[in-house]
């Protein structure tokens, strides 16, 4: 009991007494484990260990015990510490979820039969705070005026912490009329945790379009100093506008008449100005309007310099509009009739707002210049005059002009023996416009001869064959007609038993081929003159009996008496 007795009065006495050992200290996160190391070595002949700790006025208050005896351990009844406490066999203490609370001078007793060791640790304890957060911010920010920029938030903190701004990453400071922070803090007293709060206001600048504004916040924990930083916020920036401009949207790259167009002005404030004054070409007061005026259907007369400018009418803007057109003007156009060897006036003129040329095209194909003078029949056809804009799409105009060259009957006779010696060959070659109907008739007989399909040698003129085997001397009669008149030639062709004088032969033969030549010609005209004798005592014969006939297909009297003298002058 005596020992007893003496143990209690030391443990009491011990209370208040300290070592020399230096000031140990444990630092731990809120909501974890505290472990306390004794600090000290086992002693011999330890009697049990206790742990304590002293409230700020000095007192002592015991939390747990360890016999080293009887290898037990106990825990002192405080409240704070129910259920929190572990105390190892090495005289460890731990303290489960770490409080602010907790931040207290604990102090490790060994206790001996002869002496009482005291180590003491110092616990810190720390609680990070949570993120910081930009509350309260605008929706925008005004150039040239002091904004809220917003609050930074950091909550429950312990040690409490600083609150610092930055703008693209730089830190703001104090600048008077120009950055303007404010500081608060708070400590919660049930708790111990700070509310941390900083307010930001700012005077931004179109620089300061885009830019991200943050803030963090600088905290301690057991390794020393951190930060933590908050997410980053980009405000709209409002600025007046300094400059307008005014734009021409059309569907093409250039504007022609019939287009519909749209004219823009654009301020280059935040936010964009809503309505303007444009200006329409000679027209000195504005048209009030949103940003876009609409113009359908333009027209030539409206080239011109578009202007518009703010309701205030400064910062005005201006462009040119230039309104293509072409016009193209064809004189004669449509159908047009001439005669063979006549003149035709023809003019084909455009205008257009730039210089452009002329092409003339005749039945689809290019020609350098048409020439309407002396018109022959190769000149019917259909002639196109046409012009283009080339760098104004569509712009194309074209105007037509058929001409149609019209022209009396001209018809001429040939002959010849054909190779069998058994038929000869009449040809006749005709022109004119409209296509002239041709009739043949042997004179003799008064019959109508048949002819080969004609044959187009050129622009209105054209050619067919008539075959005969003549048992004695006739005279065939061609005649072509159309609507602009009649003529008609007669030939005289022998009999298949006389053959017909070649046709003349290039002089390109040697002196025999021109000897031969002489000699057929002589011999010719004899037959022919023998030949036309008879064909005239036949004619005087029979032409009582076929008078009537040959006036009915011939014509009238008159022109049967032509015929004679024209076979009188052939048999000469």
């Amino acid at each position: 009991m005596a020992a007893s007795g003496f143990l209690a009065v030391c443990v009491l006495c011990a209370a208040t007494l300290r070592t020399g050992f230096g000031l140990h200290t444990v630092s731990a996160i809120y909501g974890e484990t505290i472990s306390i190391p004794c600090g000290q070595e086992i002693k011999d002949g330890l009697l049990f260990g206790k742990w304590k700790y002293e409230k700020p006025d000095g007192t002592a208050v015991f939390v747990a015990a360890r016999s080293a005896v009887k290898k037990s351990f106990s825990f002192d009844n405080v409240p704070e510490y129910n259920n929190r406490l572990t105390l190892s066999e090495n005289y460890t203490l731990s303290i489960s979820d770490a409080r602010i609370t907790d931040e207290k001078r604990f102090v490790c007793m060994l206790i001996t039969p002869d002496n009482v060791f005291e180590e003491p640790t110092l616990v810190k304890v720390f609680k990070p705070p949570t993120k910081p957060e930009i509350l309260n911010g605008p929706t925008f920010l005004e150039t040239g005026k002091l904004s809220m920029v917003g609050d930074c938030v950091s909550k429950d903190s312990y040690p409490d912490g600083n609150i610092t701004w930055y703008r693209n990453g730089q830190v703001l400071l104090p600048v008077d009329g120009v950055v303007s922070i404010e500081w608060w803090k708070e400590k919660n007293s049930t708790s111990g945790l700070h509310y941390m709060r900083s307010t930001l206001q700012y005077v931004p600048t179109k620089e300061d379009i885009g830019a991200q504004f943050s803030c963090a916040v600088a905290y301690y924990v057991p390794d020393g100093l951190t930060t933590m930083e908050s997410e980053s916020a980009v405000f709209d920036i409002y600025y007046p506008t300094e400059k307008v401009t005014i734009l021409v949207q059309s569907p093409k790259k250039t504007i022609k008449e019939g287009d519909n167009i749209t004219l823009r002005c654009i301020g280059n404030g935040n936010p964009p100005p809503e309505e303007f004054l444009f200006y329409l070409p000679g027209q000195e007061d504005g048209i009030r309007s949103s940003s876009a005026y609409s113009i359908t259907d333009i027209k030539r007369n409206a080239t011109g310099d578009y202007k518009c400018s703010l309701l205030n009418k400064i910062m005005i803007a201006s462009t040119m509009v230039t309104v293509h057109y072409l016009d193209l003007t064809l004189t004669p156009t449509g159908d047009v009739t001439k005669q063979v060897g006549d003149s035709l006036s023809v003019s084909c003129i455009p205008s257009a707002s730039k210089n452009v040329s002329v092409t003339w095209m005749k039945n689809q194909k290019i020609l350098t210049h048409p020439s309407f003078t002396n018109l022959q029949y190769r000149d019917s056809g259909v002639y196109e005059c046409e012009t283009s804009l080339m760098e104004v799409d569509g712009l194309r105009r074209k105007k037509t002009l058929r001409l149609t060259v019209e022209g009396k009957p001209r018809i001429k006779l040939s002959k010849k023996t054909n190779a069998d010696g058994k038929s000869k060959t009449v040809l006749y070659e005709v022109d004119g416009f409209p296509k002239p109907e041709v009739q043949c008739i042997s004179l003799g007989n008064g019959l109508y001869l048949n002819k080969t399909e004609e044959t187009m040698l050129s622009n209105g003129k054209y050619s067919a064959k008539i075959i005969i085997s003549p048992e004695e001397n006739v005279t065939i009669i061609c005649s072509a007609e159309n609507k602009l008149g009649r003529e008609s030639h007669s030939l005289n062709v022998s009999a298949i038993s006389i053959p017909e004088p070649d046709e003349p032969k290039d002089r390109d033969g040697d002196q025999n081929d021109n000897a031969k030549l002489i000699v057929g010609i002589v011999v010719g005209l004899l037959l022919a003159a023998l030949v036309a004798g008879l064909a005239y005592w036949i004619y005087i014969k029979r032409s009582s009996s076929t008078s009537k006939h040959v006036g009915k297909e011939l014509g009238n009297t008159e022109e049967n008496k032509k015929l004679e003298e024209n076979n009188h002058k052939a048999e000469a």
